[in-house]
């Protein structure tokens, strides 16, 4: 482990500090502290009158600058950079920018340090942010604590053999796939331009490519990961436990600093949307079970289909990928669905991956609250009706609320997808579940007064929908993480032998369990 001006805190520590830290945790308590350094103690008791206090103030101390404060232009962009409202509300006492990952690791190590002390363990609790799409507050933003803002960590670099591109977390997908579509390239990523890389790839991801190369997080080649006590290791094949934990494990085993991503020849390929009246349901529901069920599926075919409350009335609007290159535009797997009329907008052409995420990304733009709620069910299209039904009749009582967009979305996740790496992932998903789909209600809306009564119709439409599907004999446990709402428990979804292994490579590479207890946001073990 490299040490950095951060390890060197260890040997100023009091003793009470030095013997509290676990027996098997690497630590370099004989390197000599750099002349002049303060202790550590002493940075705490002088903290007392600053901002965010001790923690804060012994990370500006090992960081400098890389710290903001409230009012800071540093903290100000971090709070204005996530997507919804609830997590700009957020206030945290400090942001931590770091630079590179020597820089992670000397914060994870003070954070580590300090969270792992009752009396400091309140306001060192921390929370790490890639691009911040995830909506419930608190998923990647501290009130009261530390937030670290990985903004910087934007590298894209392409091997020279092309296999392998090697990627930030602070990225966003449209900060990517530019520099590849230039080079006619790709990679297994986000289909919305402005949502972040550490989330959606440590979430699972689906992806335009799904059908061909598997989920996001099965592209994975190696992590740069920075454990609790700052140590920063690679994780790949050589080390099977930790790289099948954190294929779906979120930020529960410390930060990713580098994806190092299967990457592949691409190019201009066909794609768009097409918008329909709601009087073609019985159609788009035939269509979509005809496209998810089909033996073979079409590897080259990523569909969303939605049903849209806007203005005051439904509609259905289509996003459909055919990723084959050269280019097939209008292929036969789409023809039952791009045969239907009436259609009340067309943008279907050939362009580039860039082109398609931008387009999906300006039906949800920034700064409003938001709201996601998933479920998982087999391949039906009674039931799709069903659950449609439901979130109409969900929306009712909300219709009236300022700003308010709705929808309801239904993805295929056929075997073909989920078992490309079933046994190299945590998400329990195999070829004994089916042919399932993916279902997203997504709420956007004005007024924080709404929240109450928008979060209990987002309930009431799951308990609805899950009951459809029990009724059925068509339920599933998998519930996505990237859409999971604050309630939900994707750990429990992935199934019971994923989740015990998850705590147990917790256990092994975290045993004060620091990502645990101290970095509360998202979904814990």
């Amino acid at each position: 482990m490299k040490l950095t001006k951060s390890h060197a805190l260890l040997a100023l520590m009091p003793i009470s500090f030095v013997v509290s830290l676990p027996q098997n945790t690497e630590r370099a308590v004989a390197v000599a502290p750099p002349q002049g350094l303060p202790p550590l103690n002493d940075i705490i008791a002088n903290a007392k009158s600053r901002p965010g206090g001790a923690c804060c103030a012994a990370l500006s101390y090992v960081l400098g600058p890389k710290v903001g404060y409230p009012l800071s232009v540093s903290y100000i962009g971090t709070s204005a950079s996530f997507w919804s409202q609830q997590e700009q509300s957020v206030t945290p006492n400090c942001v931590v920018q770091p630079l590179t990952t020597q820089d992670v690791s000397a914060a994870i190590f003070v954070l580590s340090v300090l969270s792992n002390q009752t009396r400091f363990s309140n306001e060192c609790k921390f929370a790490v942010k890639g691009g911040g799409h995830t909506p419930q507050r608190g998923a990647a933003n501290q009130a009261a604590g530390v937030t670290i803002d990985l903004a910087a960590f934007k590298q894209v670099k392409v091997s020279p053999d092309r296999k392998t591109t090697s990627i930030g977390p602070g990225s966003r997908w449209g900060d990517i796939y530019p520099q590849l579509d230039a080079q006619n390239l790709a990679i297994s990523g986000g289909r919305v331009a402005p949502v972040g890389v550490g989330g959606l790839v440590t979430g699972g991801g689906v992806s335009f490519f799904s059908g061909r190369y598997g989920l996001v997080c099965d592209n994975v080649l190696n992590y740069e990961l920075v454990l609790p006590y700052g140590k920063v290791i690679n994780v790949n094949a050589s080390t099977p436990d930790l790289f099948k934990a954190l294929k779906g494990g979120s930020n529960n085993f410390g930060v990713v600093t580098r994806f190092d991503m299967r990457t592949f020849d691409s190019g201009k390929f066909w794609g768009g949307f097409v918008v329909y009246p709601l009087s073609t349901m019985p159609q788009q529901v035939a269509a979509f079970v005809g496209l998810a069920g089909a033996q073979p599926y079409d590897p080259y075919a990523a569909l969303i289909h939605s049903y849209a409350y806007t203005t005051g009335s439904w509609s259905i609007a289509n996003n459909y990928e055919y990723t084959r290159v050269p280019a097939q535009p209008y292929p036969p797997t789409f023809k039952p669905f791009t045969d239907i009329k009436p259609q009340l907008l067309n943008t279907m052409r050939v362009s580039g991956l860039t082109d398609f995420t931008v387009e999906i990304a300006a039906t949800s733009p920034a700064g409003k609250r938001q709201l996601f709620i998933t479920l998982t069910h087999g391949l039906s299209g009674p039931l799709i009706t069903e659950i449609y039904r439901a979130a109409d009749t969900a929306l009712q009582p909300i219709k009236l609320a300022l700003g308010l967009t709705y929808s309801i979305s239904f993805q295929p996740l056929p075997t073909e997808i989920t078992t490309k790496a079933s046994n190299t992932n945590s998400l329990g998903l195999d070829a004994s579940d089916g042919n399932l789909v993916l279902v997203l209600l997504g709420i956007q809306w004005t007024l924080a007064t709404d929240d109450a009564a928008i979060t209990s119709a987002a309930n009431g439409w799951l308990v609805a929908a899950k009951a459809a599907a029990a009724k059925a004999g068509l339920s599933n446990e998998y519930v996505y993480l990237n859409y999971a709402a604050s309630g939900q428990d994707p750990i429990t979804g992935y199934g019971a032998a994923n989740k015990a292994n998850l705590r147990s490579v917790s256990k092994k590479y975290d045993p004060d369990q620091i990502f645990q207890k101290a970095v509360p946001g998202a979904f814990k073990l």
